[in-house]
């Protein structure tokens, strides 16, 4: 196979191109094997006509299916490796033992300026402590955090942390609205994205020392459109364009959406097929349970981004289909296109 090729780059009035963005796909660790990342990365191939693919993993494997997809050669290269991190593995032996993994290999592909991002389905500790210790964080960052859309009233709102970090400082808060309203903005185009920070309630007395202190940062930060605090029925309401909180109440929160999201799902996907008359009113009502589904499907948000780090680290979701794993793809070449990294070191600069 061919080398992968680094990205191509021209300067138009001292601004900095992209001709071709390089995506590199760790192939091996996501629960439904490398047949989905191939399919993922043949409509990722004809949705994106900018962009190569570096496949890691099994090169024979790799190989067959993507000729069985159809793949342009002159558009994807393979680095092989037989090695994987599991689910199993700690974030401790994925770095220390499995430095040939796929994981590793497609994060070392970053740093190296071979792909401009990478993408993995794989162990989301290892693959964040793998990413952390390869890339480094951007200069004034303490800890990376994991950042989302989810949907919400009428659009989407951005979240973190999702679960990187479990216990947080007021001044790690603090940096996480500001690469949040970063992503925001570059990702969305508002130009002063509005940033809630979770608490349990809204008044200023409400909530632990921590929260209250960040709030304090965030609202004498000019650099940051702070709206106060929301409350978590207010995720959704559009009362902010990102919302801040530590990574355990946001992974707890984001996996109870989900399961609220299934649990509506499944009453309907019921309900509608008791008999023939509820079957009858599915028929009618198909053009709004179509737009729900296409709203609450969990697929159309996957691809979760490590922030703060130096470099792009795409997460996507371990069970993800196809169609989920490419969207995971979408997010990685818009951030590749937007320059999010770079903007997210320049704003930590101005603080």
């Amino acid at each position: 196979m061919r080398a992968s090729p680094r990205d191509s780059r021209h300067a138009i009035a001292g601004v900095s191109v992209v001709d071709t963005i390089t995506i590199c796909l760790d192939a091996m660790s996501g629960d439904r094997g490398p047949g989905v990342v191939v399919d993922a990365a043949a409509t990722a191939l004809a949705a994106h006509p900018n962009i190569d693919i570096l496949f890691v993993g099994d090169e024979e494997e790799l190989a067959r299916l993507a000729g069985a997809a159809g793949l342009d050669p002159a558009r994807y290269s393979i680095r092989h490796t037989d090695e994987i991190v599991t689910m199993e593995d700690s974030a401790r032996d994925a770095i220390r033992r499995k430095k040939n993994s796929s994981m590793r290999v497609a994060i070392d592909a970053v740093k190296d300026g071979v792909a401009s991002a990478c993408v993995s389905a794989g162990n989301t500790g290892a693959l964040m402590a793998t990413a952390k210790f390869v890339l480094k964080t951007i200069a004034g960052i303490d800890r990376p955090a994991i950042i989302s859309e989810i949907p919400a009233y009428r659009g989407r709102v951005l979240f973190l942390d999702l679960g990187a970090n479990p216990d947080c400082s007021p001044e790690q808060l603090f940096q996480f609205a500001v690469m949040g309203s970063v992503v925001a903005r570059d990702l969305t185009g508002v130009r002063r994205p509005r940033v809630g920070l979770l608490n349990i309630g809204v008044e200023n007395t409400k909530g632990d020392n921590t929260v209250r202190e960040a709030a304090t940062l965030l609202a004498d930060a000019e650099s940051i459109n702070y709206v106060g605090f929301v409350e978590g029925g207010d995720i959704f309401n559009g009362v902010a364009d990102v919302v801040v909180t530590d990574g355990f109440t946001g992974n707890v929160a984001l996996k109870t959406m989900e399961g609220t999201a299934g649990l509506i799902a499944k009453n309907l996907k019921e309900g509608f097929s008791r008999n023939l008359l509820t079957r009858l009113q599915a028929l009618i009502a198909s053009p709004v349970l179509k737009s729900l589904q296409a709203n609450l499907d969990p697929r159309h948000y996957n691809g979760a981004t490590f922030v703060g780090l130096n470099g792009i680290v795409i997460k996507s979701h371990g069970s993800a289909d196809a169609f989920a794993f490419k969207h995971a793809i979408d997010t990685a070449v818009l951030e590749v296109e937007t320059g999010m990294s770079l903007h997210i070191g320049q704003q930590m600069d101005r603080q």
